[in-house]
């Protein structure tokens, strides 16, 4: 058990939908709160690779010490109302609030319930980027991949409760703020504290790995959430694989089957469905001395998961020619932003010459 995850200090309540956010409490937790009373909840999704990941994550979570509320939160029609309803008590008892994605309507709700005065956003990937501007600016919260398209009906039912999360994340007289990141941030919200996130949890818990002399790729959802065309990023992957001489593609949680079928068939890549987040998937080891991403959070937190090793991360840029027709207009300026604020990795130029 890790001393930090004592039983003093103010109850803290996390609340976490992805295994990247569970990691990032975790990281929080070792960083800036020790003698905190954790009680770490998941609000579980229904995609069979993302609960996974997070009851592995969970694991974790219990070795060092916190506790862990596992809600079906999403497991039917009645399912939000009996989870908000069992929060309720604890979010009105909680000091503190750790929540890992702003943008989650589920998390919007439970915020407008807890009378917490200290708020933490830990990351959850690039979003947090676009987070912190959009609070920066006072603006409403909307998820980058969706910017410039017109608000849907359930958008404009749920905007008086998205409205009053925001003015809760705004800091304010007996109201603390914090942001905990590995990102970077150009513009940060005024009274906001910011603390960075530099994995010091994965690289006391884990490795150092043992390098291959190959290279690895890690996959990306751009497909999936309809921003990048299917034909072209497979180009772009076949092509990289040959130049790189990767062997291997870790998937992304949100990847299709029939896609990765379609990948491991046309470039002889071995796909792997990691167990684990990819900063601890890398930190274990075995691990490619290079590896490969198009634009995604990994660039920034791969390097930091595996400092001290020689492991190069590579990132390939998004070609304009890549996007869907239904891209959102921010996409091709927000991708770039991931890459070009990138530290410690290779650039590479994106592969233009696809089919």
């Amino acid at each position: 058990m890790s001393p930090r995850a004592g039983k003093t200090g103010p109850h803290t309540l996390a609340f976490v939908e992805s295994p990247v956010q569970l990691l990032n409490v975790l990281e929080w937790a070792h960083a800036h709160a020790s003698g905190a009373v954790l009680t770490l909840v998941v609000l579980a999704p229904t995609d069979p690779m993302t609960r996974g990941q997070l009851r592995r994550m969970a694991e974790l979570a219990r070795e060092e010490g916190h506790t862990v509320r596992w809600e079906e939160a999403r497991g039917g029609p009645a399912a939000p109302f009996q989870t908000v309803g069992g929060l309720t008590g604890l979010l009105r008892r909680a000091g503190r609030v750790v929540l890992g994605d702003p943008f989650s309507r589920y998390v919007q709700l439970l915020l407008t319930i807890t009378r917490a005065r200290h708020l933490v956003v830990v990351d959850d990937g690039t979003a947090t980027m676009e987070f912190v501007a959009q609070l920066a600016r006072g603006e409403r919260l909307v998820r980058w991949h969706r910017k410039g398209g017109r608000p849907g009906a359930r958008d404009l039912v749920f905007a008086p409760v998205s409205a009053r999360a925001r003015r809760r994340l705004t800091p304010g007289t007996g109201r603390q703020v914090e942001i905990f990141s590995s990102m970077p941030m150009e513009e940060t919200p005024a009274g906001v504290t910011v603390h960075a996130n530099d994995f010091a949890w994965t690289r006391f818990r884990f490795g150092p790995p043992r390098i291959t002399k190959g290279a690895d790729m890690v996959g990306t959802s751009l497909v999936e959430t309809g921003v990048v065309d299917g034909e072209r990023y497979l180009d772009a992957v076949r092509t990289l694989a040959k130049a790189h001489g990767a062997t291997r593609y870790f998937a992304h949680r949100r990847e299709s089957t029939d896609k990765l079928h379609r990948l491991a068939v046309e470039t002889g890549l071995e796909i792997v469905r990691p167990d684990l987040p990819l900063e601890l998937i890398a930190r274990r080891g075995p691990v490619g001395r290079t590896i490969l991403s198009f634009p995604s959070t990994v660039v920034h937190t791969l390097p930091l998961a595996l400092a001290g090793t020689e492991v190069r991360v590579a990132v390939c840029d998004i070609d304009p020619a890549w996007l869907t027709a239904h891209a959102s207009p921010r996409a091709q300026g927000f991708l770039s932003g991931v890459t070009g604020t990138a530290r410690d990795v290779t650039r590479l130029q994106a592969v233009t010459a696809l089919g």
